[in-house]
Order: structure tokens, then C-alpha cells, then sequence
């Protein structure tokens, strides 16, 4: 399944945009779940393009700077509705290099595992901070579902979802402080 098209026509079902404002989204708005690369994001454009389900016009910005303003297309429209009506299995468990490290532990010192998880801990703090920092700057819920309301619930998922990853790594530091050591 592509997915990155239906993010690009979730995009688009907004507001029309250029490839270069998609990046930005990915980048701010999107990044709390979903990433793209620019080497993925403009040959999708092209295949959307291609599909019929994305148009485009070209303008002149400057003197030669050629830019193109994407839309959705009715087809791509009613493509992208048809998938968010679908219910998704669960995917598998993302991949978690520090939990994968956090696994096999035992093998390394105690210290040097208390420096790796403290330092994680640390990370993840400023990760919370920055997206507490960013739902506070987000519109209240307005009794409405449109698109403010979607956004701010995401954005509020992901702050449980690391506050929930900080405390497990609050946890982690208490239980290895108190384990006995074998170094």
C-alpha cells in the first residue's frame, strides 16, 4: 500500500500546496507519525499526477524559478475518502533500537547501561517539552470536528505516547539504580 499518497492527498484535501509546503508539513505538522524524504515525496507527485487523482499548475516565481501549486481532483478525492473509511489491522510493533538494547542489557555494565537510558531520558524529555510546547499553541477543541480538532487529537497522542515513554525510562533508571552489580 502506498500510504505516503494518502498523506499527500490529506494535504491537498485542505488546501492546495506545493511540493516545497508538503516538505514543511512533513516536517512540523506530520512528523509526530509520519515521515517522507523529498526523494520520496516528488516522484509520488508525479505518479498521483500521473493517476489523475492530483493536478497541478506551473508558475513563474522570480525570473526563472519555475514552481508548481498541487490540488486534489475529484477522482483523488473520492480515492482518499474510500481509504479513511477503512478499518486497519494492528501493524506490527514498531522497530525500537533502544528497547532492542534495553533487551539485551545484561551484556554490557550496569553504569554504562544506566548512561545509555539516562541519556534517552533526556531526549525524550525534550521531545515531550517540544510537542507540549506545540499543543498549547494549538486551537481548543471547538465542539466541531474539522481539521483543527484531527490535528490536536494526534498532536495529543503524541504527547501521551511520550510521556508514556518517559515514564518508562524513569522506571527502567530507578530499577537498574537498585539492581545489584555483577562489574
Amino acid at each position: 500500500m502506498r500510504t505516503l499518497k494518502y498523506a499527500i492527498l490529506g494535504m491537498l484535501s485542505r488546501r492546495e500546496l506545493t511540493g516545497y509546503d508538503m516538505m514543511k508539513e512533513f516536517d512540523r505538522g506530520l512528523a509526530n507519525f509520519w515521515y517522507a524524504s523529498h526523494s520520496q515525496l516528488y516522484p509520488e507527485l508525479n505518479r498521483l499526477a500521473g493517476e489523475g487523482l492530483i493536478q497541478y499548475e506551473t508558475s513563474i516565481k522570480g525570473e526563472s524559478l519555475e514552481r508548481k501549486v498541487y490540488r486534489i481532483t475529484p477522482e483523488g478525492m473520492a480515492d482518499l475518502r474510500q481509504w479513511l473509511e477503512q478499518d486497519e489491522p494492528l501493524p506490527p510493533t514498531p522497530k525500537d533500537v533502544f528497547r532492542l538494547r534495553m533487551y539485551f542489557g545484561d551484556n554490557i555494565s550496569r553504569s554504562r547501561l544506566l548512561e545509555l537510558t539516562r541519556a534517552q531520558l533526556e531526549r525524550r524529555r525534550q521531545k515531550l517539552t517540544f510537542l507540549q510546547n506545540s499543543l498549547d499553541h494549538t486551537e481548543p477543541h471547538t465542539g466541531r470536528f474539522d481539521s483543527a480538532t484531527g490535528d490536536r487529537l494526534v498532536l495529543e497522542g503524541a504527547v501521551m505516547r511520550e510521556s508514556a515513554m518517559v515514564q518508562w525510562l524513569e522506571h527502567c533508571i530507578e530499577t537498574l539504580e537498585h539492581c545489584k552489580s555483577e562489574e
